[in-house]
């Protein structure tokens, strides 16, 4: 389930970044929703390599994961990785800006509740 949930993640990404602008939104829709959606990622990922991990856990490892990959922002490696590589400039970016730590903290909410919903959901049998 957990790699559905990552696939999904990234065709939501996907497609909030070319529907924000299609329906009038600023950029800054579309910028802010990746940054929660990035955690959403990183925590199904951590779901799919760790099966049985508590939601709170997971979330608590994709929202101090993200944190970081946002303060190491803070050095000049980053940038630097992120004009050598494509891959490098979507997983770790190139600029500090503070407001991402919270959208980085709702993504992680978001990924905490539909875990959490998710678990409960199989332990009923109803998937």
């Amino acid at each position: 389930m957990a790699g559905v949930v990552a696939l999904l993640t990234v065709a939501a990404g996907l497609g909030v970044r070319a529907g924000a602008a299609r329906v009038g939104l600023g950029p800054e829709v579309a910028k802010y929703a990746g940054d929660a959606l990035y955690t959403v990622l990183v925590q199904a990922l951590v779901v799919l390599a760790a099966p049985r991990i508590r939601p709170p856990v997971a979330a608590a490892v994709a929202l101090a994961f993200s944190w970081a990959v946002e303060f190491a922002q803070l050095s000049e490696v980053p940038a630097e990785l992120s004009r050598r590589s494509v891959v490098a400039r979507l997983v770790l970016g190139s600029t500090f800006n503070a407001p991402d730590l919270l959208w980085y903290a709702v993504g992680a909410a978001a990924a905490w509740a539909v875990h959490g919903w998710l678990r409960a959901r199989r332990r009923t049998g109803a998937y």
